[in-house]
């Protein structure tokens, strides 16, 4: 039996196979779902979906960064190197995960169950903003 791999992407990302992208022009940020009415439609359950599993791995990768500063400011190493370094600090990161009951990097980012990264809220609230105006105008 083969095994399937996708690429979870954001809807930048031309249609392709083994990406998986939200639906264009549906609600798909968490926030969008908090403020509004809950998914129903076929389209707006696979967004909530997908941009729940992306709300996870952004915390991971959040967890990764914040613990291992040299991950943000790569310097210009070998590119050997840079693998290098990347595949020790995920190891620790999945070692720590598996082993440790708390970590305060782990905790910071597991009690917050709705991760949005900042731009991602920024587009957000921008979005409200400009319907907002929209509706005081008619």
């Amino acid at each position: 039996m083969a095994v399937c791999k996708y690429y979870l992407v954001d809807s930048g990302y031309p249609p392709r196979k083994g990406y998986i992208s939200p639906y264009k022009g549906e609600r798909y940020h968490l926030p969008d779902f908090q403020l509004g009415r809950s998914p129903v439609s076929p389209e707006d359950i696979f967004n909530y979906t997908h941009s729940s599993l992306r709300s996870v791995i952004e915390r991971a990768f959040g967890v990764w960064k914040k613990k291992w500063k040299i991950i943000k400011t790569m310097p210009s190493y070998p590119l050997d190197r840079q693998f290098k370094i990347v595949t020790a600090t995920m190891t620790l990161h999945n070692f720590i995960r598996k082993n440790t009951t708390r970590d305060r990097h782990f905790t910071e980012f597991d009690d917050n169950p709705i991760f949005v990264l900042e731009d991602e809220l920024e587009d957000v609230q921008n979005e409200h903003e400009g319907s907002q105006t929209i509706s005081q105008r008619e």
